[in-house]
């Protein structure tokens, strides 16, 4: 089975969720989406996947989602889309994806359990 985890080496949850996958014999493809930021399209699929709007996909508190306004009501969701292809930090993360096309977003880490 092919996984993928859209990784942060930065980030704790992120780097526990990896652990995690490697403790149960997983070895994802290892997209570091911060360098390699999902397309419109890919992230699209994983909201609708995960079953969330993309507002619940944000990370409310990182200084691109303050700066850009990202807070504003008024903004769409396919405007918020492609804002986050173009602000990647403001993704959650991480997310893991299974070759079954499950997805799971890791927080916490045990949430990836349910798909491998």
């Amino acid at each position: 089975m092919t996984t993928k985890i859209y990784h942060n080496p930065r980030c704790s949850k992120s780097r526990q969720t990896l652990q995690l996958l490697t403790d149960n014999n997983v070895e994802p493809e290892i997209i570091e989406y911060l360098k390699t930021p999902p397309t419109k399209e890919e992230l699209t699929e994983i909201l609708t996947a995960l079953n969330m709007t993309p507002r619940q996909l944000m990370r409310k508190n990182e200084a691109d989602y303050k700066e850009n306004n990202f807070s504003d009501e008024k903004l769409s969701d396919e405007h918020l889309i492609e804002m986050m292809v173009h602000f990647p930090k403001v993704i959650e993360r991480p997310i893991v994806v299974n070759s079954d096309n499950k997805f799971a977003l890791g927080r916490p880490p045990e949430n990836v359990l349910d798909i491998i």
